[in-house]
């Protein structure tokens, strides 16, 4: 996980690892969907798409910093069917964790969220489900903190020291105050 590491250091490290695997991938890194989920179980707490303090599984799927809408990248479709796929698996949950945006968070982290769940905005740490639409449209339901937390991780919580918690996720609790009341969409 790179909770140490800056944004622009994870969005380079994301690129060299694209560029090792050279001609071979058709997108640089990750390629399958074990590798995209293998990307948000390294890293923990990884952003679907916007710019913000994580890195984002739509570069890494690209293999390179996206400039614009990655779905304008002449890889979208994949990129897409990707992103499909890693947030509907059962060890990612999708939330608005980070500044109120799509953020992917891997279950080894979910007993130190549950730990410390307390400490954030409720609506932040809600599992958000989207569903598209043959129309092409698509409905988001949230389904609230904790009805979607399974029994093991709340015995597994339990025994999680809450500095350990902290020290963890401790960067992504939003502060107080009205600003933090309501999460931002983007």
């Amino acid at each position: 996980m790179a909770t140490g590491r800056s944004h622009d250091a994870s969005r380079r490290a994301v690129a060299a690892r694209g560029a090792r695997i050279g001609r071979r991938a058709i997108l640089g890194m990750p390629v399958t969907v074990d590798q995209a989920l293998n990307y948000v179980r390294e890293h923990g707490i990884v952003l679907a798409s916007a710019k913000g303090k994580a890195p984002r599984l739509t570069e890494a799927i690209a293999g390179a910093p996206i400039t614009g809408s990655w779905w304008a990248h002449p890889h979208g479709r994949r990129i897409f069917n990707l992103l499909q796929a890693v947030t509907h698996a059962d060890d990612v949950l999708v939330c608005r964790l980070i500044d109120g945006k799509v953020t992917l968070v891997h279950r080894r982290l979910w007993p130190l969220l549950v730990r410390i769940a307390d400490r954030f905005d409720p609506a932040r740490i809600a599992r958000v489900t989207e569903e598209h639409l043959p129309s092409g449209r698509h409905r988001t339901t949230e389904v609230p903190f904790p009805l979607w937390v399974p029994a093991d991780v709340i015995d597994a919580a339990s025994a999680v020291d809450v500095e350990a918690a902290l020290g963890v996720l401790g960067a992504w609790i939003a502060p107080a105050g009205p600003a933090a009341a309501r999460p931002q969409r983007r």
